[in-house]
C-alpha cells in the first residue's frame, strides 16, 4: 500500500492555513498592543496568552463535536469552512481597528478571530488522520508538518516584504495577504478533497484497528513506578522548553523594534531562518536519533538551544549574524520537537495513547499560557534584555529534568524513507 501524496498535499492546506495565520498574529499583534493602544508588557503578555487558553479547552471540544456529525461535506470539512470563513472576515477588521485606534473593535475582532480558529484547528489536523490508512499516517504526517512549515514561512515573507519601515505602520496589505491565502488554500481543499466519499472509500481499512484498541483497553494494566517517574520528567521537560521558547517567538518582534531599532517587517528575516533551519535539520536529526537515541538527541538540541539564547543576548545592536545564532535555535527546536512526543507515547500503551497525547498538549499549552505573561512583566518592569536570560533559565531547566528521564528512549527503526524523518506532532 502506497500514501497518495496529492491528496494528503491537499489536505495538508488545512494546516497551512492555520500556520500562516498564527505566525501573522504571534508577530504583529504584539506590536499593534503596544505601539497603537500603548498596552504594558505584562497585559501585552497576559492577551497574547488567550489563544493558549482557549486552545486548552476548545480544541478538545471542537474535536469531539466533528467527531459527532455527519454532513453532506462530511465530519471535519464544515468546521473547517464555517472557521476560515469567520476568521477571515474577522480579521479584515483589525487593520482598521488599528488605524482608527479603535480598541473595543480590535478586542471584539480579535475575540471571534481566536474563537474561529480554535474551533477547526482540531478538526483540521484529524481529517489526515481520517483520510489516510492507519499504517501510512506517520508518512502522511510529515507532509502535513511540512505544509505548516511553508504556510509559516510564507507569513513571514510577507510581513518582511509588506510592512513598511516607519514607526507606526499600516498592516492592511498583511492582514488582506495572509487572509487570501487562507481563502485560497481551503478553496482547493474543498474542490480536491471529498471526505465523505473519500471516507467511505477507505473505511475498511480503519474500522477493524479501532475496534481491537477498544478490545485492548480493559487488559492494559498500571503503568510501573519508575516509568512514571520518567513520564513526569519529561512533562516537566517539555513544559519548561515551552516556557523558554515560546517566551522568545511571541516577543521577538518587540524586541527587535525596542532593543535592536529595527522597523518595519525585517525582524521577521531571523524567524525565516530559524524556520527554515528547522526543516532542513529533520531529516539528519531522525537520522541521528536513529543512531544515538531519542534522549541524547533532546538533550544535544536543549544545548544548542541554551547556546543560542545565550548568544542572542550578546547582541546588542542588530548584526546579520544573529541569523547564525537563529540557524541554530531552529536546527535546536527540531532535534526537541522531532522526539519529544514519541517518547511520551512510547512510555503509553496501545490503548491510552490518546491520553498520553493530551497530557503533551496540556503541558505544551500550559507553558504557552503562563510564559507570555511571565516574560512580560520581565520585559515591563525590569528591561527588554532579560527576554534571552529568562529563556535561557528555563532552558537549562530543562536539560536538568530532560537528564531524569530513563524510559521512552528505545530506538526507533529505520525508517523506509528520508520522508518519514518528518514525522512530528502537529
Amino acid at each position: 500500500m502506497k500514501l497518495n501524496y496529492k491528496r494528503t498535499f491537499f489536505i495538508g492546506l488545512a494546516f497551512l492555513s492555520i500556520s500562516a495565520f498564527w505566525q501573522l498574529y504571534d508577530n504583529i499583534i504584539p506590536l499593534i498592543l503596544q505601539n497603537t493602544f500603548e498596552i504594558g508588557e505584562t497585559l501585552t503578555g497576559a492577551i497574547m496568552a488567550v489563544d493558549n487558553v482557549l486552545a486548552l479547552f476548545l480544541l478538545p471540544l471542537f474535536g469531539s463535536l466533528s467527531d459527532r456529525v455527519n454532513t453532506k461535506l462530511g465530519k471535519r470539512t464544515p468546521f473547517i469552512l464555517a472557521g476560515t470563513v469567520i476568521a477571515v472576515l474577522s480579521m479584515t477588521l483589525i487593520p482598521i481597528a488599528d488605524q482608527t485606534k479603535n480598541f473595543t473593535l480590535f478586542f471584539i475582532s480579535l475575540g471571534v478571530v481566536l474563537l474561529a480558529m480554535s474551533s477547526y484547528r482540531s478538526p483540521a489536523v484529524a481529517l489526515m488522520p481520517d483520510l489516510t490508512p492507519k499504517e501510512l499516517r506517520s508518512k502522511a504526517n510529515s507532509i502535513i508538518n511540512l505544509m505548516g512549515a511553508v504556510g509559516a514561512i510564507i507569513t513571514l515573507a510577507m510581513i518582511s516584504i509588506l510592512i513598511p519601515k516607519t514607526a507606526h505602520p499600516n498592516y492592511t496589505k498583511i492582514f488582506s495577504s495572509v487572509s487570501a491565502l487562507m481563502i485560497i488554500s481551503i478553496t482547493i481543499l474543498l474542490i480536491t478533497i471529498r471526505e465523505k466519499k473519500l471516507s467511505m472509500e477507505i473505511s475498511n481499512d480503519n474500522i477493524a484497528p479501532e475496534k481491537e484498541h477498544i478490545k485492548n483497553t480493559n487488559k492494559d494494566m498500571s503503568m510501573p513506578k519508575d516509568v512514571k517517574r520518567s513520564l513526569y520528567f519529561i512533562l516537566a521537560s517539555i513544559f519548561l522548553w515551552f516556557v523558554a521558547y515560546n517566551a522568545v517567538t511571541t516577543a521577538f518582534s518587540r524586541y527587535a523594534v525596542k532593543v535592536w531599532n529595527l522597523q518595519g517587517g525585517s525582524f521577521a528575516n531571523a524567524l525565516m531562518v530559524a524556520t527554515g533551519a528547522a526543516i532542513l535539520a529533520y531529516i539528519p536529526i531522525g537520522i541521528i536519533s536513529t543512531n544515538i537515541g531519542r534522549k541524547k538527541t533532546i538533550m544535544a538540541g536543549i544545548i544548542i538551544m541554551s547556546i543560542s539564547y545565550f548568544f542572542g543576548f550578546l547582541f546588542k545592536e542588530y548584526s546579520p549574524m544573529i541569523n547564525v545564532v537563529f540557524a541554530f535555535t531552529g536546527i535546536g527546536w527540531a532535534a526537541i520537537n522531532v522526539n519529544s512526543y514519541p517518547m511520551v507515547v512510547e512510555m503509553s500503551k496501545s490503548s491510552d495513547v490518546g491520553k498520553y497525547t493530551g497530557l503533551y498538549y496540556t503541558f505544551s499549552m500550559a507553558a504557552q499560557v503562563l510564559t507570555p505573561i511571565l516574560s512580560g512583566a520581565l520585559l515591563e518592569n525590569i528591561s527588554y534584555r532579560t527576554l534571552f536570560p529568562y529563556s535561557l533559565i528555563f532552558s537549562l531547566l530543562s536539560l536538568c529534568t530532560m537528564s531524569m528521564v530513563r524510559h521512552g528512549d528505545s530506538k526507533p527503526p529505520k525508517k523506509s524513507s528520508a520522508l518519514d524523518h518528518f514525522a512530528v506532532d502537529n
